[in-house]
């Protein structure tokens, strides 16, 4: 029903748009689904009204623009839970995902291996990271660059710009090595999943042999499916990864991290988050057709729209615009390639939804007009 995040099995493709929440129940407290099933999974730290503060400390902050548009106040939920830990699974909640495909839930994966991965990962204080530092060094304003890898960013000499923010986003391929100009150095957050970051390293060789990261940077895995748990179990228990599940990258995935390699700095996003984005933000009429189950959003959309969540001022750079097709593929391919529309995303439903966010002022979309 209205309000709530689908939890029957034949509304895994996607829910409508969501109406007919009150402005108070938007506005003042977190969001609470009406089934109690839900509640453990979507309220981040309850009674605590970050939505409030953050208004107070930034009046233009993103959730303040939300919760003012007509578009975006029932679909933009302020206090949802973004990262997954071993608090949030046991044997209910381990029932009521398992309604949903991977990487919106965890139909047809293994019991045993998603307990025994999501039980590893320490509990997070914080969901809302970025307003957990000390407030006296903190800004008024969390001001954040998500950096795409689209051919826009070629000889654009944005590399100043991007790192003059707070935080700056990075996924998958994010070479930096010759493009500083165009891409900056600064690197805080690394967005990927566990296929985007192996495939990354063995395809670009040197140009990106190691993960951009920088001395606080914290690494958000986006988890695909069985291969993720594979593979995230490998790197937890520093030991190499079950034959077939990635391994032809590499045995090991620890090596692909640094040595200071440290589970504090390690955040998974919560199959229900994803969810959310997918039927709120981007639901594709891909959904409506008989291959529905391929079609998930982008690695860089779920990354930007996780940004949306944790920042108070958003530019994104590196991202499908209008005008797309005078760029090549990304920024740093050395002869054009074509932007190819798989089946598995919907390109052009992104390209709406980021002008639609520039065009509303809720972000800053770089578009080099």
């Amino acid at each position: 029903g209205p309000g709530q995040i689908c939890t029957l099995r034949a509304g895994a493709r996607g829910c409508p748009a969501v109406h007919g929440m009150s402005s108070v129940s938007r506005s003042i407290r977190p969001w609470r689904p009406r089934s109690g099933q839900e509640q453990q999974a979507h309220s981040a730290r309850p009674g605590q009204p970050l939505h409030h503060k953050t208004i107070m400390r930034c009046p233009d902050a993103v959730r303040a623009k939300a919760a003012k548009s007509a578009w975006l106040r029932d679909l933009f939920l302020p206090n949802i839970t973004l990262f997954i830990d071993r608090r949030h699974f046991n044997h209910s909640e381990w029932e009521r995902l398992e309604h949903f495909k991977p990487p919106f839930g965890f139909m047809e994966l293994n019991y045993s291996l998603v307990k025994e991965v999501i039980t590893m990962l320490p509990p997070n204080p914080y969901q809302q990271v970025l307003l957990a530092n000390n407030s006296k060094q903190r800004p008024t304003c969390i001001s954040c660059a998500v950096v795409g890898n689209g051919g826009i960013l070629n000889n654009s000499g944005m590399g100043q710009e991007i790192d003059s923010h707070d935080y700056v986003f990075r996924v998958s391929g994010a070479v930096i090595k010759g493009y500083e100009k165009d891409v900056g150095t600064k690197t805080s957050f690394y967005g990927f999943t566990a296929y985007s970051l192996v495939a990354s390293i063995v395809v670009l060789g040197s140009k990106f042999s190691k993960i951009p990261m920088g001395k606080v940077s914290q690494y958000l895995h986006f988890l695909e499916g069985a291969r993720d748990f594979e593979w995230l179990k490998a790197l937890l228990l520093n030991k190499n990864v079950r034959k077939g599940f990635l391994d032809q990258f590499g045995p090991r995935p620890r090596d692909r991290f640094s040595k200071d390699f440290s589970l504090d700095n390690y955040l998974v996003i919560h199959p229900d988050f994803l969810r959310y984005m997918k039927n709120r933000f981007l639901r594709s009429q891909t959904l409506d057709k008989s291959y529905w189950a391929l079609y998930r959003p982008t690695t860089g959309a779920f990354l930007l729209l996780t940004a949306l969540h944790l920042c108070d001022r958003v530019s994104a750079y590196g991202f499908i615009t209008d005008g797309y097709q005078k760029y090549s593929d990304h920024y740093y391919d050395k002869e054009r390639k074509r932007l190819i529309f798989y089946t598995n995303h919907d390109f052009d439903l992104e390209r709406r939804v980021w002008k639609k966010l520039h065009d509303a002022n809720v972000m800053k979309l770089y578009q080099r007009s």
